[in-house]
């Protein structure tokens, strides 16, 4: 299986560069798999498809204002990009220019309230960093650090709660789980209200969600690692609406990757927490998945790749192809799309 199977052309124009004023407005294209129909809805009309005694299943990592833009003492300017915590204060971060990072470097950012040493240059360029501050780390963060917009968006988010779900909770990844954007809390309650079970998974989105495959053969990719857990509450809910015959239905890539992750043959689950580098393509038989709430993917990766393995390639690259020519909104704040 190539790599360019999973190929379309998108105008530019097409990329949302700025998220929705009202987050449940975006579009929705449904997607039936049984009688290959596409529906276009609005995001709020998800609850029509929503039955009682389903389960939705929304991760609730809460993204870090990662990027910081700080100066060397030569005045030099540098950026950081937090990557992940390896103990304390100590972090793997991606940091640019890259090659005037030596050992021993200093940093200062935010005019010295936060300051950071280089400490080791890691396998793929990144660097070891301690920082150095007084107060609370995250506060500090809130203060001076920038959202870590995807590099296709080139507009300033004026408001950092855009970039979060409204049910963000645990602070660890360096991208939003997008899918989970259109909810607003008045819709979750109606979710609710209607039968329908909401369980939570926390799986924090690195930035390997954004590296292209660079391979040409998909079999030959290696997914990058993310951390996730999921509590026995939340397995509980999972597992009774299997138990009843009801529908397990993921919000985004990163909630369908945990579940398959940890779900038994059956398709049953248990509180766990561990890391993921599962990679889902075409010919992956699902466990636990009925549905996906996703958003539109860029050509090649493998979140389409992901989504075309549930409802089929071929019915993807329509579906793609006709949100193209209804000029629907795509990736991280772009429109919609359901797969039942």
């Amino acid at each position: 299986m190539k790599v360019s199977d999973f190929n379309y052309d998108l105008p530019e124009e097409l990329i949302a560069q700025h998220p929705y004023d009202k987050r449940d407005e975006a579009r929705l294209m449904v997607l039936d798999r049984k009688t290959q129909r596409i529906e276009h809805k609005v995001f709020k009309d998800i609850i029509d498809y929503l039955e009682p005694g389903d389960c939705l299943v929304i991760n609730n990592t809460k993204v870090l204002p990662a990027r910081l833009l700080g100066k060397k003492d030569t005045g030099a300017k540098i950026e950081f990009l937090l990557l992940k915590r390896l103990d304390g204060d100590y972090w793997e971060v991606m940091v640019r220019p890259g090659n005037k990072l030596k050992p021993g470097t200093k940093v200062s950012f935010g005019d010295g309230i936060l300051k950071a040493e280089i400490l080791e240059v890691l396998e793929g360029g990144n660097r070891k960093v301690k920082f150095e501050y007084n107060g609370i780390f995250n506060e500090i963060l809130d203060k001076i650090g920038l959202m870590p917009l995807p590099p296709y968006i080139k507009e300033t988010l004026k408001d950092k709660d855009k970039y979060q779900t409204v049910y963000a909770k645990y602070d660890g990844s360096a991208a939003a789980p997008t899918a989970g954007l259109h909810f607003t809390e008045e819709l979750l309650d109606k979710i609710k209200q209607k039968g329908v079970e909401v369980a939570n998974v926390t799986l924090h989105v690195g930035i390997g969600t954004f590296r292209p495959v660079k391979v040409e053969n998909v079999e030959d990719h290696h997914m990058h690692s993310e951390h996730f857990y999921i509590k026995q509450e939340d397995a509980d809910k999972i597992n009774k609406a299997k138990d009843t015959g009801h529908r397990v239905i993921a919000v985004g890539t990163t909630s369908c990757r945990v579940l398959e992750s940890i779900a038994d043959e059956n398709g049953r689950v248990a509180p766990t927490e561990g890391d993921t580098s599962i990679f889902i393509y075409p010919g992956y038989k699902f466990k636990c998945l009925d549905c996906l709430i996703t958003n539109f993917h860029l050509p090649e990766s493998t979140l389409i790749m992901l989504v075309s393995s549930l409802a089929g390639r071929e019915f993807i690259l329509r579906a793609y192809n006709e949100a193209v020519k209804e000029k629907y909104l795509f990736f991280s704040f772009g429109d919609a799309m359901f797969i039942k």
